[in-house]
């Protein structure tokens, strides 16, 4: 139980609801293995404890000791500088999440922008691909430059053009990268930068492995490489031959 300051346990409990929500269904498909799951208290934990920390501060500023009133003062000072005040929104609004999912581009484990699309056929935005609740691969590169065939099943895959600048609250202005993975909860699973590198451990860690009738294949092999085959479970001997046949065909 914790006060209801700003609205965070609601906030927080719905984001609760959509990162086990899809994770569960994921498993429940037999798409993923039941570790997934392990991922939503790693993820959802911290951010539930700083709610409580959050809303454990506030009440206490509420007192009218002659001290509490001199924190408040200060705190009045400080949220009317311009960082402080961002970043305190940010915390409030739940919009400076970010999961640990490597290092790389500021983008990656955070929530994606919801950037107003061009693609070939019409203009829309970002949240309204994510409304059918699968992963979404959007790539602002070359057209066609991605082959996720063996993902296909449970994947969308969008070429799509946005002119603007890329900013994220709290940290900015970023480089614009050239694709995102995007998870089913609006999360950055993977970032594009001129390269294709860690989409197939990305692809593979959150979305389960390949279709089992590509797994033999050699663009699978191409695609995955060893390491990535094994990290999906796919270590079997028709794999490990597929992927050898590839290698010594290149």
């Amino acid at each position: 139980m914790h006060p209801p300051d700003g609205g965070q346990g609601l906030q927080t409990g719905v984001q609760d609801a959509v990162n086990l929500g899809w994770k569960l269904a994921q498993v429940v498909k037999k798409r993923s293995p039941e570790n997934l799951l392990d991922t939503y208290h790693t993820e959802r934990h911290p951010i539930a404890a700083r709610v409580l920390r959050n809303t454990l501060a506030s009440v206490a500023l509420r007192r009218e000791d002659e001290r509490t009133r001199a924190l408040r003062d200060t705190m009045a000072e400080l949220l009317s500088m311009d960082e402080p005040r961002k970043r305190f929104g940010g915390m409030l609004s739940g919009l400076d999440i970010h999961y640990d999912l490597g290092g790389g581009h500021p983008l990656l484990g955070r929530r994606m922008p919801d950037l107003d699309l061009v693609t070939t056929k019409r203009s829309l935005r970002v949240f309204t691909l994510l409304h059918e609740g699968r992963p979404l691969l959007l790539n602002f590169g070359e057209p066609g430059g991605f082959d996720i065939t063996p993902w296909a099943d449970r994947l969308q895959s969008i070429d799509v053009k946005y002119v603007g600048g890329w900013e994220l609250p709290v940290v900015g202005a970023v480089a614009a990268p050239t694709a995102v993975l995007i998870r089913p909860d609006g999360y950055v699973a993977w970032v594009g930068e001129r390269t294709h590198v860690g989409l197939p451990d990305a692809l593979a860690t959150w979305f389960g492995p390949p279709t089992t009738a590509s797994c033999t294949s050699k663009a699978v092999a191409i695609a995955l490489g060893a390491a990535a085959i094994a990290k999906a479970g796919l270590d079997c001997p028709e794999c490990r031959s597929g992927l050898s046949r590839t290698f010594l065909m290149r």
